[in-house]
């Protein structure tokens, strides 16, 4: 399968994420945890970035990187990179730490910075790892609601600035904003052609910053122009509908949801066969 285009610009905003291999932890203890933050930070140094949100879990981590510079493959090369040597190195193993190439979602910033900054701050509730968001200390959240000092590779003006002019202000409607956001449905559920959060006209936007050099060869399939297949096609072509949902969104041409309205069911439903479809390949 072709990997997804790595579409980079200045001014860019992305989801990011990165797994560990065979989903193996990627932190062994709070000492690996800094470690990263650290090198996060020097990462964003490095490479002209903006960290507004991040979320340290046991096997994965979230962050919610700005681009001031088109350098995201360059610096998420560095930082898993040397996160990799440095985690072998003190735990004396060998191999790799994460599961193939991290996952990048570009981000229309004025329509989803706050929703993702929500959604990453609440990762350790979804898992169950604690009762309370602020009681997970690897996250950006409590820096950004005041309740901690923020670490160096954070930039909380841009979540806040979103809330209030003043940062006090700001800072308690964020926390409400957190709170709120526990029922909440998940952002993916509108994500288009697997890589794009956001409306028509940026995914629009998006496509034309394609670079028109890129051999056809390394273009996914959802990104070239033959006409999408109609749901109805998935619904009879695969046998089982589990596997026609899967099929269907992973065309790239459907979210979550619309696959899960054509057959029925809860676009978590059609998440499930996705990812239960996606372990099997």
């Amino acid at each position: 399968m072709a990997r997804p285009l790595r579409i980079e610009f200045a001014g860019a905003l992305y989801h990011v994420t990165a797994r560990g291999n065979a989903q193996a932890d990627i932190y062994a203890d709070d000492a690996d945890r800094r470690q990263f933050l650290s090198l996060l930070q020097h990462t964003v140094e490095r490479h002209d970035w903006y960290c507004h949100a991040y979320c340290l879990m046991d096997n994965h981590y979230h962050l919610l990187i700005e681009t001031n510079s088109p350098t995201l493959s360059k610096g998420m090369k560095f930082l898993n990179g040397t996160y990799t040597q440095y985690f072998n190195r003190t735990h004396q193993r060998v191999g790799h730490v994460f599961q193939g190439r991290y996952k990048a979602i570009i981000v229309q910033k004025d329509s989803y910075l706050l929703e993702l900054a929500r959604y990453i701050a609440l990762n350790p509730v979804r898992a169950h790892m604690v009762r309370s968001v602020r009681d997970w200390p690897w996250s950006s959240y409590r820096a950004t609601a005041g309740i901690a000092e923020a670490e160096a590779c954070l930039t909380t003006d841009w979540v806040l600035g979103g809330f209030a002019k003043t940062k006090r202000v700001a800072q308690q409607r964020y926390r409400e904003f957190v709170q709120q956001g526990k029922g909440q449905s998940s952002p993916w559920q509108v994500l288009k052609n697997q890589i794009y959060l956001g409306d028509d006209d940026f995914v629009n936007d998006m496509q034309c910053k394609l670079n028109p050099e890129q051999s056809l060869k390394d273009i996914p399939k959802k990104q070239k122009s033959a006409p999408p297949k109609p749901l109805r096609y998935f619904a009879a072509r695969f046998p089982t509908r589990e596997e026609g949902m899967a099929q269907a969104y992973r065309s790239g041409q459907y979210t979550l949801e619309q696959v899960g309205a054509h057959f029925g069911v809860s676009y978590a439903t059609v998440s499930r066969a996705v990812k239960q479809f996606e372990e099997r390949d």
